[in-house]
């Protein structure tokens, strides 16, 4: 299965990990996915979606609109095996709700369409849509993979995936998961806990705080 695009290192994602802050869940009055605007023209007629379907998948031939016409798709969270791209959905490794409850909801449309769009850090995976549905806007204290071989991939894909703001970043206890070594996957049950955050200008141009 291919790399992530700016998955980190096992010793920054423990040093991510170890620099969790707890805060407390913001609301959700206001949220609404078109808030985030997604799937945007990424050039050459292709959007965010198509890209990501060309990069994860195997074989991917596209039309002359760009859209995925075959290839062949393997679903990091479950495994599954597909031949048609109307049937993987691309996740956003950070619920769009969850980043809204941490502070998306005081950002302008341009930051929230760059994280939503992000192709630069592990923030968008093409999976199954029932994987995708399952997790819906749950964190990983709430919710993981089937396939516990990604386990570790999915919670290193966190820290730095975290929403561009200057004040806080989503709620999340550090899971304990059998196949990640005890130093940077803590006791879930021990209290909620925040992941730092990337700076704006990491998401490339267009970020201000």
């Amino acid at each position: 299965m291919k790399q992530l695009p700016g998955m980190p290192t096992v010793s920054v994602a423990r040093a991510q990990l170890a620099g969790l802050k707890v805060a407390a869940v913001g609301s959700m009055a206001g949220y609404s996915r078109e808030k985030f605007p997604h799937w945007v023209s990424q050039g050459a007629k292709c959007d965010t979606r198509e890209i990501v379907l060309e990069r994860d998948g195997t074989g991917v031939t596209k039309d002359a609109e760009c859209k995925a016409v075959s290839g062949s798709w393997i679903s990091r969270y479950d495994h599954l095996a597909f031949t048609s791209a109307a049937k993987m959905d691309i996740d956003h490794t950070v619920p769009l709700a969850n980043a809204w409850r941490s502070g998306a909801s005081t950002w302008t449309t341009e930051q929230r369409k760059a994280f939503a769009n992000d192709l630069t850090h592990p923030q968008l995976v093409a999976v199954s849509a029932t994987s995708n549905r399952a997790k819906g806007d749950q964190s990983p204290d709430q919710w993981a993979p089937p396939a516990k071989d990604y386990w570790c991939a999915y919670a290193e894909s966190g820290p730095p995936s975290k929403p561009p703001t200057s004040s806080r970043s989503p709620t999340r206890r550090r899971p304990s998961w059998p196949t990640c070594s005890p130093p940077a996957r803590p006791d879930p049950t021990h209290g909620g806990s925040r992941q730092p955050l990337r700076k704006p200008e990491q998401f490339g141009a267009g970020w201000s705080v």
